[in-house]
């Protein structure tokens, strides 16, 4: 962590028109200060105004964690509060004159209630623009941490063959799955989806006590956090044994349809552009019709952030910005296949983190 991310914050909550930005725990906390403090009754906010000291106000007995963290070592006071302080009251106190403040996203309705009380002649607005400004285009090295991250679930998907064939359950595969994403170099696992044969046409299935049977296609979407705190997250589409003829004609459309938006990202293109770029392959194939989700999500310290690839959003992609890339089809009562990638907007095209074959694998039963 470095100081450059609270000068810009504050630089781009001025731009907004806010006064201040008031930052209870998430990513957004995480992003600025290095701090991963628990939500918890107690506030713990950081207190930025766009002049003067930030304050990272956090319970008394919580102040230890927050310096550990590093926060400690960035210019901002860590104050802590008592028990028996009103620390809202506090918070709002460090902000005189304060016209309009931008409250994060994240907040517990509780506590957004009560800094409405506490300061009611001051304009509040959500921070997550400001934030997710700064935000959506990775640095360097945070483009090197979610290649980390791609590298280690690309690990587990790699072993799939160990765990998935007929006869055993999806929630058997998936506790399998699970302690094969820490092993593999991530601190805790966000989701395991193991969606076998008509569960499949779930897009977010995670698993039951269904048997996988022969011929089974089976998508498997997992992911996790890494020790750095950046996120995983990767899907790839599976037979227990020879699939339906038609599947895999479909599949390979599928394919298409993930390379062509895959190929399609580089600096300037639209967010939406890329999502019509595989809508348009599937709908060319018939299966326009069970491509019933987005394209793709960003992705960083949370799974799911800016930018999100979907018509409408006309934002133009910038080098620095991650996101998924997964078509997928869903035929309800008989199956379905998504395939997923993560990919960096580079300055002159795509890069894409993961590394793991798409094409269709089958497992010998």
């Amino acid at each position: 962590m470095t100081d450059d991310r609270l000068s810009r914050a504050r630089a781009a909550a001025a731009a907004a028109g806010l006064d201040a930005l008031l930052i209870t725990p998430g990513a957004g906390l995480r992003y600025l200060t290095g701090y991963a403090a628990i939500p918890l009754e107690r506030l713990t906010c950081l207190v930025l105004p766009v002049d003067g000291t930030a304050t990272l106000l956090v319970p008394a007995l919580e102040q230890p964690a927050a310096i550990a963290s590093g926060a400690g070592s960035l210019a901002l006071e860590v104050r802590s509060w008592q028990e028996t302080d009103d620390a809202v009251a506090v918070a709002a106190g460090l902000l005189p004159g304060a016209r309009r403040v931008g409250l994060d996203d994240q907040m517990w309705a509780e506590k957004a209630l009560r800094f409405r009380a506490a300061m009611p002649g001051v304009e509040q607005v959500a921070a997550g623009p400001v934030l997710s400004s700064l935000r959506v285009r990775k640095s360097a090295d945070e483009v090197a941490l979610l290649r980390d991250a791609a590298a280690a679930i690309d690990r587990v998907h790699a072993r799939m063959g160990e765990w998935l064939r007929p006869g055993r359950t999806e929630a058997e595969v998936g506790r399998d799955i699970a302690g094969a994403i820490v092993a593999e170099g991530h601190a805790s696992v966000d989701f395991v989806i193991v969606a076998s044969g008509p569960n499949g046409a779930s897009p977010h299935h995670e698993t039951s006590d269904r048997v996988i049977e022969p011929g089974d296609p089976v998508v498997v979407d997992i992911g996790g956090t890494t020790p750095a705190g950046y996120c995983s997250d990767s899907t790839r589409t599976y037979a227990a044994g020879a699939p339906p003829e038609e599947f895999r004609t479909a599949y390979e459309a599928l394919l298409a349809a993930q390379q062509a938006a895959v190929d399609h990202v580089r600096p300037g293109v639209t967010a939406e552009s890329v999502d019509a770029a595989a809508r348009d392959v599937l709908a060319g194939a018939g299966l326009g019709d069970y491509f019933i989700h987005r394209t793709g999500h960003g992705i960083g310290l949370e799974t799911h952030e800016d930018p999100y690839i979907v018509a409408g959003n006309a934002t133009a992609l910038e080098p620095g910005m991650a996101f998924s890339v997964e078509p997928g089809f869903y035929l309800a009562g008989r199956y379905g296949a998504r395939i997923e990638d993560i990919v960096v907007t580079t300055a002159d095209g795509v890069e894409a983190l993961n590394r793991r074959p798409r094409e269709l694998m089958i497992f010998d039963t």
